[in-house]
């Protein structure tokens, strides 16, 4: 009897999960070497070669290997269509010279690219920044590849009272350089047509764009057939910053080659998937060669009377293998002389500069996404920022309690071996502070104690849908069970101990918190995206919401403190042996501020019920009394009719 209650339990637990998810509405591969002893050699008339790369983000010492294939596959196929799908740029210490020098379009113009298109990385530093790359992209007489964009409303973005001035620069830089909604291309005698879209994902992680977008299958509806109408092509590609996902209603590629079956070929972006094959979906071809330089995508096709055929589709692994183009290798010098002169000597940093030797294998940060816990790399951000306000602020810090990083902003990992200047700015490689300079600032807020568990709950239970919400905290210690009710997964929070005693965390009381510009905005977001049901409000030292954040960013005396200088302080403060500082034992291993209890015992699974959880109790009651007698009410009409 204790068994079947036990699995009847269980079973309400997964509905109320189920319930709560549809309310808040809310791929790793082992690389290989792959040769281009694949490639048809027999070229004829009817054969199209396309050679594809997207998220290259930044990640330019990858494209002179990058080159040296083009070159290897052009000796076969002399006239290769070369395409990018978007996100080209933020990523690595090249981007600082983004706006002034737009040294990722000019690279991808030395590789020969043809069209790429626009990602939503590249509104990073705002929708002007992305005009000012493209006007100096332009003024660099350069060669430099077509940009293809079509889903841009710009009757919308133009008449939007609150942002239709820069809109109107965007527009005004745009057609300076020449971006099209799709552009027709000839090789080897056939006939091409590329239009661009972004996805509707990426849409949503583009809010510093100021643009109105269309919806990205409506829009590529609406072009296919204007393509079709007045355009006698042998092949129309695609250029997709949508992705793919595993689970098939998120899959926005695979939908739009559904929604869209003309499409003969799309270049997935946005997701950094990687596909060993394509995805076939009808006529339509789905690829995918994955992030930040490490691939190059060749496929070949047959096109013969109105039918394209898909020959060979390779992935090939940029590596040490593979030599690097020396004329491409000369470009990145002189990228790397202007990011020191530019950027990198306003914080007294060198591009190559070792900054600490690190003994240990740290997990890579695109594995967060695969468990929700703690790790070494998260904690030792989580401590830089603290270090880095205490030397900061000197005789006048404030004790900080608690400092937090989210997943979302780690875009790297710090790997074993030496530790560069260019390695730690890769790890907090995001966004532009007040002052207008590369890099997200820290700010100084204060929290409730009831704001910082919380905190600790949307940790645990948001990161299963949203894995850019995982959060990694110094000073904060809790224990989740994730077999609990979402929201309710939290069964233990207290404060860090201090001399090995746990302090209670006191709901009415302030504590002072430290992290980045943009995870005080994203903790906003969670706000809504929770639709109320939990909340975390950032606090001026009064306890009054902070309605600009900017105003709380923590200064040196070079400026902002930047999230990436902070990491690089700490790394620099470690004791040395031979000179270079040594990432200490402590962080080898993980220290309970993030315990996971899986107990899946009826007790376990309800003890200290919150508010949500006891609200949802009160809901699904109620829904099941009123299916009930719904049941009940329509058994008795039919009885009475028989």
């Amino acid at each position: 009897m204790h068994r079947k209650r036990k699995i009847i339990f269980g079973s309400l637990i997964i509905i109320f999960n189920l319930l709560i998810s549809t309310f808040l509405n809310f791929t790793s591969f082992a690389e290989k070497d792959i040769s281009i002893n694949n490639i048809n050699s027999t070229l004829k008339q009817e054969k199209l070669c396309i050679i594809f790369s997207h998220d290259i983000h930044s990640n330019l010492n990858g494209l002179a290997k990058a080159k040296t294939v083009i070159n290897q596959v052009k000796e076969i196929y002399p006239h290769p269509l070369i395409l990018d799908g978007g996100d080209f740029s933020m990523g690595t210490l090249y981007q600082t010279v983004f706006q002034e020098s737009a040294s990722e379009l000019k690279m991808l113009g030395a590789l020969d690219y043809d069209i790429t298109t626009i990602g939503n990385h590249e509104f990073d530093y705002t929708g002007i920044g992305f005009a000012n790359m493209l006007n100096a992209a332009k003024n660099s007489s350069k060669i430099l590849p077509s940009i293809v964009i079509s889903n841009i409303d710009w009757e919308k973005s133009l008449s939007n009272a609150s942002a239709s001035k820069e809109a109107s620069k965007i527009k005004k830089a745009m057609d300076n350089y020449g971006v099209k909604d799709y552009q027709i291309i000839k090789k080897n005698g056939l006939k091409i047509a590329v239009f661009g879209i972004l996805g509707k994902e990426a849409i949503s992680y583009s809010p510093t764009s100021n643009l109105i977008f269309e919806d990205p299958i409506k829009c590529s509806n609406r072009i296919v057939k204007e393509i079709k109408n007045n355009e006698n092509v042998d092949m129309i590609v695609c250029l997709s910053h949508s992705g793919t996902n595993e689970n098939p209603k998120e899959s926005e590629d695979e939908i739009l080659a559904k929604k869209v079956p003309d499409i003969d070929v799309i270049i997935s972006a946005h997701t950094h998937t990687k596909l060993e094959q394509p995805i076939i979906i009808g006529n339509t071809v789905i690829a995918s060669c994955g992030k930040c330089s490490h691939n190059l995508g060749v496929m070949e096709f047959t096109l013969n009377k109105g039918k394209v055929n898909l020959d060979n589709y390779e992935l090939i692994c940029l590596n040490g293998n593979i030599s690097s183009d020396k004329t491409i290798l000369g470009e990145l010098e002189k990228i790397k002389k202007q990011v020191q002169k530019s950027y990198l000597e306003q914080f007294d940093y060198k591009f190559d500069q070792v900054l600490a030797y690190n003994p240990y294998e740290f997990t890579p940060y695109v594995s967060f996404a695969e468990r929700q816990q703690e790790y070494p790399l998260g904690n030792i951000i989580a401590d830089s920022y603290i270090y880095a306000v205490k030397k900061a602020e000197g005789e006048n810090y404030k004790k900080i309690d608690v400092s937090i990083v989210p997943s979302g902003v780690i875009r790297a990992s710090l790997n074993k071996g030496n530790i560069t200047v260019s390695d730690v700015f890769n790890v907090s490689s995001l966004g532009i502070g007040k002052d207008g300079v590369i890099g997200y600032p820290l700010i100084s807020c204060y929290l409730t104690g009831k704001d910082l568990k919380n905190t600790a709950e949307i940790d645990a239970s948001i990161p299963s849908f949203m894995p850019e919400s995982q959060l990694f905290m110094n000073g904060l210690a809790y224990t989740f069970n994730p077999n609990r009710l979402i929201l309710n997964k939290v069964v233990k929070a207290a404060l860090e101990p201090e001399n090995g005693i746990y302090k209670e965390i006191e709901d009415d009381k302030l504590y002072r918190v430290v992290t980045g510009l943009y995870t005080t905005q994203m903790l906003t977001f969670l706000d809504e995206k929770s639709k109320g049901l939990i909340s975390v409000i950032p606090r001026d030292k009064n306890g009054k919401p902070i309605e600009n954040y900017e105003d709380h960013i923590i200064y040196t005396k070079n400026g902002e403190l930047k999230e990436w200088v902070a990491l690089a302080s700490y790394l620099e403060s470690f004791p040395k042996e031979n000179g270079i500082p040594v990432i200490p034992e402590y962080y080898s291993k993980t220290h309970g501020r993030k315990i996971i209890c899986e107990e899946d015992s009826i007790i376990a699974l309800i003890k200290k019920p919150n508010k949500i959880f006891l609200a949802l109790v009160v809901i699904t009651t109620l829904l099941l009394c009123f299916m009930a007698i719904s049941i009940t009410a329509i058994s008795r009409k039919i009885r009475s009719k028989s």
